[in-house]
């Protein structure tokens, strides 16, 4: 993949967020060099945007689509314009930035592909139609690219970091009560958190054969069929 002499290169969307902080440290610590954009360099609901931007790219080897939003609201009161906000960054985004990174990995016959889903996809919870809807929607497009793209040597995976303790996230944390039920729906009582999400996603992108699969890293246990 690209010259011999260079550097992996991995690109993370929404590179301002506190797990694309953790991404990026994992990855150049692996010896990667990475290109984290925010949404002013790289609007991945855009395609203007994200064709400008990859114009700029010789090789990539490495994916993360980790730009998402979240506007809650119950059904009856979610707005339109919430409502396609949601899907346009999580899903539209992935598709956009991943459409560009396709032509550029299937030339070098090699590439990864990391979606960064959310166990709100597996669970539906009440208030998050949109974002769960979305989310779900990156399972499938994980997959299908996984099967579409597998025979030029690019891999798709998707993984669930859990819920973390982010910026994003900080105001739901300073409830008590709020907290105390998430943390009982935790099999270990406990949170998972940006730095490991980011160990795994490294460790992950070493294992050439996996391809296609979703990887929950909390302990919030579900029924598997």
């Amino acid at each position: 993949m690209g010259d011999a002499f260079m550097k992996p290169i991995a690109l993370i969307t929404g590179g301002e967020g506190d797990l694309a902080k953790s991404i990026c440290a994992e990855l150049k610590q692996a010896g990667f060099d990475v290109v984290t954009p925010g949404r002013a360099e790289l609007d991945v609901t855009d395609k203007a945007s994200v064709k400008a931007f990859f114009a700029e790219l010789k090789q990539i080897d490495l994916l993360v689509n980790n730009a998402g939003v979240c506007h809650d609201a119950f059904l009856t009161k979610m707005s339109d314009e919430n409502f396609d906000h949601v899907v346009d960054v999580n899903l539209k985004g992935a598709f956009l930035v991943s459409q560009a990174a396709l032509k550029l990995m299937s030339k070098q016959r090699g590439g990864h592909i990391v979606n960064i889903g959310s166990f709100s996809a597996l669970s539906g919870p009440a208030g998050q139609a949109n974002y769960a809807a979305a989310k779900a929607g990156l399972i499938g497009l994980t997959q299908s690219i996984a099967k579409e793209y597998g025979a030029r040597n690019v891999r798709a995976n998707c993984v669930l970091p859990g819920f973390l303790e982010t910026k994003m996230t900080g105001h739901l944390l300073e409830d008590e009560a709020w907290r105390e039920n998430l943390m009982q729906t935790h099999a270990l009582g406990r949170l998972n958190t940006a730095e490991d999400a980011a160990r795994f996603i490294v460790f992950l992108h070493s294992m050439a054969n996996v391809s296609g699969q979703v990887f929950q890293l909390d302990s919030r246990a579900r029924r598997w069929a």
